[in-house]
């Protein structure tokens, strides 16, 4: 392997960490909590590719660090995108794949990996991405 490609290997590992650290902060865990902070963007990130259109989910990976990409696309099946998914459908989703009990519940799971996800991504990203759901997923992911 080359340097180059070490190099690039130790960025999306340090960008994976500090996301994942940014989550375990905001929800006021103690640090180093990753089973619980990858859990609870895997769960969201898969419920958010699910819902969006082909397009966006594309424009959406290419924004994130290597190893969340990764992550992102795991399991994914396009043939079945998007997926009609309503509020309580979304958030019961994010609850089924999250097994850990937080306070807030899944809502302030979903809350908290959208703001970190936001400050990884171009605001006009996440605007379109916000732009491609309906009004009462919105809220739940902009706030």
């Amino acid at each position: 392997m080359t340097t180059a490609q070490l190099t690039a290997i130790d960025a999306t590992v340090d960008k994976t960490n500090r996301l994942l650290s940014e989550i375990e902060h905001e929800l006021g865990w103690p640090a180093q909590r990753r089973q619980q902070s990858y859990s609870a963007l895997a769960a969201v990130l898969h419920t958010l590719r699910d819902r969006l259109p082909l397009a966006e989910v594309v424009q959406l990976a290419a924004q994130l660090p290597l190893l969340v990409r990764g992550l992102y696309y795991e399991g994914w099946d396009a043939t079945s995108a998007p997926a009609k998914l309503d509020r309580a459908e979304f958030v019961a989703r994010v609850r089924r794949d999250f097994p850990f009990d937080v306070e807030g519940g899944a809502e302030q799971v979903i809350r908290t990996v959208s703001r970190v996800l936001r400050r990884h991504v171009s605001s006009g990203e996440w605007d379109d991405v916000l732009a491609t759901v309906p009004v009462e997923l919105r809220d739940l992911l902009g706030d």
